[in-house]
């Protein structure tokens, strides 16, 4: 007969519950990424914009999220507005990749894109990784600022304004009310 060995754990079961709450958070993220890497192009590009809009970028989905063409974009997928106003632009590039890290030619390519429209500001977003070449190529930018949102990024922002993801349930933890009990 096997016999069950206790180990007795030295964190708080609030130390327990958040550890449990991280590793599920984990486990999503990567659920999130699979489901992204197989879903079609052009869904994913509006999924971005749509994260985009809710990380408060350009006031209402209806007004900020402007998709470029389909075909011959110019090397962006999306424009949105950084304010409400839309006296800012900033221009989106999204690629759904699988294990490919995206590196400094593809992010060269998507400043060039920048000039074409007369762009400073952009977001490079890939459900991958990037380079190491990718971050330090935009760090010497002039003139340009160039956002690089991983696919770990991606998914977290994702979890963090509920896009793509539901509650399932909802756990309510309570304490003891010490003001409740001071008598006055």
């Amino acid at each position: 007969m096997i016999e069950k060995v206790e180990v007795e754990s030295t964190n708080t079961p609030y130390e327990m519950l958040e550890s449990s709450l991280e590793e599920l958070n984990v486990i999503l993220v990567d659920e999130l990424l699979e489901k992204l890497k197989e879903m079609d192009f052009f869904k994913f590009e509006d999924v971005v914009l749509e994260l985009l809009v809710k990380l408060g970028y350009g006031g209402s989905k209806e007004t900020a999220k402007q998709n470029t063409k389909r075909t011959g974009d110019g090397g962006i997928d999306g424009i949105i507005n950084a304010d409400r106003l839309g006296l800012n632009k900033i221009f989106v590039q999204a690629k759904r990749w699988s294990n490919t890290s995206v590196g400094r030619p593809e992010i060269q390519k998507f400043a060039g894109a920048l000039d074409g429209f007369g762009g400073s500001n952009g977001i490079f977003i890939t459900t991958s990784s990037f380079s190491k070449d990718a971050y330090e190529y935009v760090k010497l930018l002039p003139n340009k600022n160039i956002v690089l949102i991983n696919g770990q990024q991606l998914a977290q922002y994702m979890i963090e304004v509920g896009l793509g993801v539901s509650v399932e349930k909802v756990y309510e933890v309570k304490k003891l009310d010490l003001d409740y009990f001071i008598e006055e």
